[in-house]
């Protein structure tokens, strides 16, 4: 966290020792390291949070990636069936309209009548 040597934490105590005097110095001393318990857990805590949440959007753009794939394959798959002649709605109104080509085109030819 900080780049303190020993150095510094010797200098650091001889001064608490020399303020607070050898009565309160334990009693500061705990405080102190229950203080930074406490910070060093709550800063762990919003780093877990946040490497959750950064997770969470990447597996919601992973997933989003992945699903607009498997969209564009399924209808890569189905463009083959939707094109083909087989298929009911499409042969069934062929099928129709050519007879009913056939029909009117009868009709027409019985209505006329040749003269001589």
């Amino acid at each position: 966290m900080f780049d303190i040597g020993f150095f510094e934490l010797l200098v650091i105590g001889v001064v608490a020792l020399l303020v607070l005097g050898p009565q309160r110095l334990p009693m500061a001393a705990r405080t102190c390291g229950l203080w930074l318990g406490r910070l060093r857990r709550t800063v762990g805590s919003i780093q877990s949070e946040i490497r959750e949440e950064l997770r969470m959007e990447e597996l919601k753009r992973t997933t989003a990636i992945e699903k607009e794939q498997l969209e564009r394959e399924l209808r890569e798959m189905s463009q083959p069936f939707s094109d083909s002649p087989f298929e009911t709605g499409t042969a069934d109104n062929a099928k129709d309209s050519g007879e009913a080509g056939i029909n009117t085109d009868e009709s027409k030819t019985s209505d006329k009548k040749e003269t001589p």
